[in-house]
């Protein structure tokens, strides 16, 4: 594609207007990762060599979902490169390991939250850090007394901590009631399989939206779900990441309305 063209394609995610008032602290809007090549010349320019990735979503979004550490820790140095590249306003969450999710299935893993903890350290330290997300497998039916255990142990964490549940079990009072208790949000998780009640549980709100395609007037519904949660507190909401940049620029424009507004 010649270099103009190129240009003119990824000009509807120029870089958003600067926020004002209670949004500029409140509203972190991005996607489940950002290392995708595919995403040129859509959402990445085109002549724009994969290291700067992070550093370019950077302008266009505010937080990204790291869904990296789902398998594996970062390392220090990988830390300080990703905080280096992006500014103080910038936030990343972090997807919690496979091992605590579904292997030991949130039984006896208090080693493996104090690795966790200790491995995003640097970023707690930056105070860039968002939350953690625990995304349960989709056989896990609910289980209140384990949710619990695992809470209480996990407090020492001393990171914010949102729930995916994947099985309709565990949508009810009880486990609502328990992630109250530990100030633990409900991530409002949908897909085209499933769609998670918007019960507030903490003082922060967790969303990931999860379908390939997004109407106008969805995405306008988005967008006022995603204003009323930003006037009671912070809000973390992530598209989507595809082969196609899609869930980027979804995401841009989302922020880019709420940011005008």
């Amino acid at each position: 594609m010649p270099e103009k063209a190129a240009e003119r394609k990824i000009s509807r995610v120029a870089e958003p207007p600067e926020v004002t008032g209670d949004l500029r602290n409140r509203a972190f809007i991005g996607t489940s990762g950002w290392a995708y090549s595919s995403w040129k010349p859509g959402f990445f320019p085109e002549a724009l060599p994969q290291p700067k990735f992070l550093e370019y979503y950077a302008t266009q979004l505010n937080s990204v979902e790291v869904n990296y550490t789902f398998r594996q820790l970062p390392t220090e140095s990988m830390l300080t490169g990703w905080l280096a590249a992006t500014g103080a306003g910038f936030r990343f969450s972090f997807k919690a390991p496979k091992r605590i999710t579904h292997i030991l299935r949130l039984r006896d893993c208090a080693d493996t939250v104090a690795a966790l903890s200790c491995a995003l350290a640097p970023v707690v330290a930056a105070g860039r850090m968002g939350m953690v997300l625990f995304q349960l497998s989709p056989n896990f039916k609910a289980d209140v007394p384990r949710l619990e255990s695992f809470l209480l142990d996990a407090e020492a964490c001393g990171v914010r901590m949102a729930f995916e549940f994947r099985h309709g079990t565990w949508f009810c009072d009880e486990v609502f009631a328990v992630l109250r208790r530990h100030s633990v949000a409900l991530c409002v998780a949908e897909s085209e399989a499933l769609e998670t009640p918007d019960v507030v549980t903490a003082s922060f709100a967790s969303y990931r939206f999860r379908k390939s395609k997004y109407s106008r007037a969805q995405l306008k519904a988005i967008e006022n779900v995603l204003r009323q949660r930003s006037a009671e507190g912070e809000v973390f909401a992530y598209f989507k990441h595809e082969v196609e940049p899609t869930g980027a620029i979804y995401a841009v424009e989302t922020l880019r309305r709420l940011r005008h507004a």
